[in-house]
């Protein structure tokens, strides 16, 4: 049962930016809807995400959910596992990607730029945060300043909804919930808490 319920939203400017939710997830998270009920939060959190999201450099929409969710699966929060794996594959991700991004160091489906930037993402997502000297070299190696400050808005925006859903026991959505069932049986997910 979630800390605190979600509510339908009310204040018309969160209304117009919860579209963007649409694209990527296909409905507005229960998360949103609980922040809702501070209107403020809910609008600055959204253009936050928002903003993170925007592609400037050589990120694409697709790699920054892979990494949105090597940060949740190393923080432990399924909500957030579930929800990341299905935009990443609403934003073309492939089976193979989407199978085996717990298990990235390992794969040839993603190459040593990706692999630096997904091996960042877990060690900055561990609490207490244990970055590898090997891991910041190979990250300044293979991407931009610029990509690397896209790479931990991405870290960062998760570290904030990964606490918020684990906290609030967030309920998770049917559509999220099958993504999680679907997408992610090699980690035996399983929806805790959120169900």
């Amino acid at each position: 049962m979630p800390l605190v319920k979600p509510i339908d939203i009310s204040d018309k400017e969160v209304n117009d930016l919860v579209n963007f939710f649409n694209e990527t997830l296909g409905f507005c998270p229960n998360s949103v809807l609980t922040m809702q009920r501070r209107p403020s939060i809910a609008k600055a959190f959204i253009e936050l995400n928002m903003a993170v999201m925007e592609n400037h450099g050589q990120l694409t929409s697709e790699f920054k959910r892979l990494i949105a969710f090597v940060s949740s699966n190393t923080a432990g929060c399924r909500y957030c596992q579930a929800h990341t794996i299905r935009a990443a594959e609403r934003y073309g991700s492939t089976l193979q990607r989407l199978e085996n991004v717990w298990n990235f160091d390992t794969q040839d489906c993603f190459n040593d730029a990706e692999k630096a930037a997904l091996r960042f993402a877990q060690e900055a997502s561990m609490v207490p945060v244990n970055i590898a000297e090997n891991t910041e070299q190979q990250l300044h190696f293979h991407w931009s300043d610029n990509d690397i400050v896209e790479i931990m808005g991405v870290i960062a925006l998760f570290g904030y909804l990964n606490r918020w859903n684990d906290v609030m026991a967030t309920t998770l959505e049917d559509d999220a919930n099958t993504s999680g069932e679907d997408l992610l049986k090699g980690i035996s997910w399983v929806p805790g808490k959120h169900a």
